[in-house]
């Protein structure tokens, strides 16, 4: 049932940020919806694709696109009201990168995954629909900027396979994961935090 639950949650704040965007690059209405399912669903259709489950859930059942279309709709009426949308943006995504990097490492386990596949595709998971919405819109993805993404849903689902290794309850794991991985993701924005860059490159 959390698991459901949290994957809804993720799905829908994944769409409101892909609609966000799509609403800041003036697409109309379709765009924007366009934009916002397929943030929203793109990482289960990844994982879904890793994990040889044909056709993938998301678009083998209705409720995913569903919550997607409507998350995005809302965004569409109000995004007025939400704030910067670059903000707004960054913040939807912490929370939809580490809802993602939980629940695609515990559906990972549950399909008979090893430990390593269960963190990989876990990880995948949480950054493949912000990977798929930054190339809709034309943008640099924010998994190749320099500020932390990656490494928190890396952290994030370790953490469930950490949780499941213990025999820890289903649950336990979930939660965790999530909130290491979204709480470490707005921490680095909010301090800053930066992978380091090459020095010294030379000019081509």
């Amino acid at each position: 049932m959390l698991l459901d639950l949290l994957g809804y949650i993720g799905i829908a704040v994944f769409a409101a940020s892909g609609a966000l965007v799509g609403v800041h690059r003036r697409l109309d209405l379709f765009g924007v919806c366009v934009v916002g399912i397929t943030t929203g669903i793109g990482g289960g259709i990844i994982r879904d694709l890793l994990l040889g489950i044909h056709p993938p859930t998301s678009l083998d059942t209705w409720p995913n696109i569903t919550v997607g279309f409507f998350a995005s709709l809302v965004v569409f009426v109000a995004h007025r009201q939400m704030g910067k949308v670059r903000r707004g943006v960054l913040v939807l995504d912490a929370f939809g990168m580490g809802l993602f990097a939980s629940t695609g490492a515990t559906i990972a386990l549950a399909a008979g995954g090893s430990a390593l596949s269960g963190a990989l595709i876990g990880t995948t998971t949480a950054v493949a629909g912000g990977v798929i919405r930054d190339v809709l819109v034309n943008e640099v993805p924010l998994l190749l900027h320099r500020d932390l993404y990656a490494l928190p849903a890396l952290l994030g689902a370790t953490t469930v396979v950490l949780a499941d290794a213990a025999t820890l309850p289903e649950n336990v794991g979930l939660i965790a994961g999530t909130v290491l991985a979204t709480g470490l993701r707005l921490l680095a924005l909010w301090r800053k935090w930066n992978l380091p860059l090459a020095r010294n490159i030379p000019v081509l």
